[in-house]
C-alpha cells in the first residue's frame, strides 16, 4: 500500500465492528485508503475484504490499544510505511457500568487507559507527520455521557468527558498547523458494546442510533473543505435513549 498525495489515507481504530467498521465502509465508498486497527486479526480481515471491493487500498493492524506502551511506536511505524496519513479516527473504546463506590482501581484505570490515554498516544503518533504536511483531520469518538450523567456510568462518563476536553485543547493548539480536530458525541449506538461483560444495561436497541448513521456524520466532517471544521457535534436518536 503506497501513499498517494491525491488520495487520502485514514487510520481507523476499533475498525472490526460497530462504528469503526461502518466508518471504514463509508470511507471506502468515498475512495479513502484505509489502515484498519483492532484486536482481532480475523475480524479485521473480514472488514478489509468487504471494503477492498470499492477499489481502495487496505492495510490491517492487529493491536491491543489497552497496552499503552506499544501504541505510539506502532502508529509512527504505520505512518512511515504508508508514506503518510491524512485522517485519524479514534473510535476504539469500551463501555463500563458499575457504581463508583464499587469500581476497583484496576477497572478505573482500564477504562481511562483505553478510552482516553490510548487516544492521546494515537494522536501523538500521527501529529509530527500532520504538522509536517500542514494538514490533517483527527476525529475523536466520545459520547453524550460526557455531558449527560447516568447512575453506574460514572467511570465511562469521566473517560469521555476527559476525551472531549483533550480534543478541545488539541484543536486550539494545532489549528494554526492546519490540523482539524472534531469530537463526535453520539447517543446510544447499536453496536456489540452492549454484549460485552463490562456493560450491564437494558436499553431498547431499536431506539438506538445505527453505526452507519454515525459513520456518515464522521465522513461528512472529514469531507468538509480544508478551511472548515466542525469541532464538536452531538448525535442523538429522535426517540431519545442514552
Amino acid at each position: 500500500m503506497e501513499y498517494s498525495p491525491n488520495q487520502r489515507t485514514a487510520i481507523i481504530t476499533g475498525a472490526s465492528s460497530g462504528i469503526g467498521k461502518a466508518t471504514a465502509m463509508a470511507f471506502a465508498k468515498s475512495a479513502i485508503n484505509l489502515c484498519l486497527m483492532g484486536r482481532s486479526q480475523e475480524k479485521l480481515a473480514e472488514v478489509a475484504k468487504i471494503v477492498s471491493e470499492y477499489g481502495v487500498k487496505v492495510k490491517i493492524v492487529s493491536l491491543d490499544l489497552g497496552e499503552l506502551s506499544n501504541i505510539r511506536a506502532n502508529i509512527e511505524a504505520i505512518v512511515e510505511e504508508l508514506g503518510g496519513v491524512d485522517i485519524l479516527v479514534n473510535n476504539a473504546g469500551m463501555g463500563y457500568t458499575n457504581l463508583l463506590r464499587e469500581t476497583p482501581l484496576t477497572d478505573w484505570q482500564k477504562v481511562l487507559n483505553l478510552n482516553l490515554t490510548s487516544v492521546f498516544e494515537c494522536v501523538m503518533g500521527v501529529l509530527p507527520h500532520m504538522r509536517k504536511q500542514s494538514q490533517g483531520t483527527i476525529i475523536n469518538v466520545a459520547s453524550i455521557a460526557a455531558n449527560n450523567y447516568f447512575p453506574e456510568w460514572g467511570t465511562y462518563a469521566v473517560s469521555k468527558a476527559a476525551l472531549v476536553t483533550f480534543s478541545q485543547c488539541l484543536a486550539l493548539e494545532e489549528r494554526s498547523n492546519g490540523i482539524r480536530v472534531t469530537t463526535i458525541s453520539p447517543g446510544a449506538v447499536n453496536t456489540p458494546i452492549w454484549e460485552t461483560e463490562t456493560v450491564q444495561a437494558d436499553f431498547q436497541k431499536s431506539a438506538m442510533l445505527k453505526p452507519e448513521t454515525v459513520a456518515e456524520v464522521i465522513l461528512q466532517a472529514v469531507l468538509l473543505p480544508q478551511e472548515a471544521v466542525i469541532e464538536q457535534l452531538t448525535i442523538t436518536h429522535s426517540i431519545g435513549v442514552l
